[in-house]
């Protein structure tokens, strides 16, 4: 899993068979600190993140099943809102609230 923070939308009307109802997300992936790291991607969301939401994202083979009952052409599916985090630094322990 990976940190993101959802930037934008992605509307398409027309879809692979399977892929209708679900809402598609741009994600910018961060790091601990919350900064940018790597290239944006798109998500499948199915709980409901939104613009600004700090979220988990999952990727690779794991994402094609987010349907019980079949395999879906999806490489990263949002699974969780970050409410916050917690970091050791230095013996430091920093925490964050992700909703601020």
């Amino acid at each position: 899993m990976q940190m993101g923070k959802v930037i934008g939308n992605v509307w398409a009307t027309r879809k692979e068979e399977g892929l209708e109802g679900l809402k598609l997300l741009i994600v910018q992936p961060v790091n601990s600190a919350g900064k940018p790291i790597r290239t944006q991607l798109v998500a499948a969301d199915r709980i409901g993140a939104g613009i600004g939401d700090d979220v988990l994202v999952t990727s690779g083979g794991s994402s094609r099943y987010i349907m019980k009952e079949k395999s879906l052409p999806i490489d990263a599916v949002i699974v969780g809102i970050i409410d916050s985090t917690e970091v050791e630094r230095g013996g430091l322990n920093e925490s964050s609230d992700w909703n601020d």
